[in-house]
């Protein structure tokens, strides 16, 4: 379904995974997130040159599971297992009835958690697609540093993230471009307006140097952006 969420004058309210966001979320992230499907083909890509037979695949935040479903058709027949967590019912249930019409076979688990309390285990790819910004800037180091104790050796986590950037000028330009994909695609800018009020509390992008510096102190042994459109960008880091 479109998303017309914020095409009315609505009184501030912070954003929320409910329902109504589930409904049109698709529609919402590939209008607003600039590359997001070239990202999302290569997270499938990236997977399937990674992923070890029998290992355990992890979509931290897998909303409507689009990483789960790129990672299922890259890595069948390995043996592996998806587990797709998000705390949001709503999302999760509609994620179920998008993947009971897939089909590839390789297993997944969705489960109903907060995904900076679950314990990653026997990992050799690990996603986090637009889902860090929406942690508690206190509580990033440490999930990192888990995903990184549960990854095999010579496992990934592929990082995609919303950034913004310390020089003020280089900020309001890609802000602008952004603010311009959105208008292109269809959003008014009353609709970019409320939306981005809506996210002010609850998504807090950083910059690139701050996500790098976070990976090596988590013991990533390297990570690298490999994709960039305006302010939003893909990273890998391996174990």
């Amino acid at each position: 379904m479109k998303d017309t969420l914020y095409s009315a004058h609505l009184p501030t309210a912070d954003f929320a995974f409910n329902d109504a966001v589930a409904t049109v979320f698709d529609d919402m992230i590939r209008r607003s997130v600039p590359g997001y499907g070239l990202s999302l083909a290569m997270t499938g890509l990236i997977a399937g040159r990674h992923a070890q037979p029998h290992s355990n695949l992890y979509d931290l935040g897998c909303s409507l599971g689009a990483a789960t479903l790129a990672m299922r058709h890259a890595v069948e027949g390995r043996g592996c297992r998806i587990l797709g967590i998000d705390n949001s019912p709503a999302m999760l249930a509609r994620c179920r009835e998008i993947l009971d019409k897939d089909t590839a076979t390789c297993p997944v688990d969705l489960i109903c958690a907060d995904i900076a309390d679950i314990d990653i285990a026997d990992a050799s790819v690990v996603v986090l697609n637009f889902t860090l910004q929406f942690i508690p800037a206190e509580r990033r180091q440490e999930l990192l540093a888990r995903i990184h104790a549960g990854l095999r050796k010579g496992g990934v986590l592929l990082l995609s993230e919303k950034i913004r950037f310390a020089d003020d000028r280089m900020q309001e330009e890609m802000t602008e471009l952004h603010h311009g994909f959105k208008r292109a695609h269809g959003y008014s800018q009353l609709e970019i307006s409320q939306k981005r009020a809506a996210l002010e509390n609850v998504m807090i992008p950083e910059t690139l140097d701050a996500h790098l510096q976070r990976l090596r102190h988590a013991g990533f042994s390297h990570a690298f952006p490999w994709f960039q459109c305006f302010n939003f960008t893909s990273l890998i880091a391996c174990k």
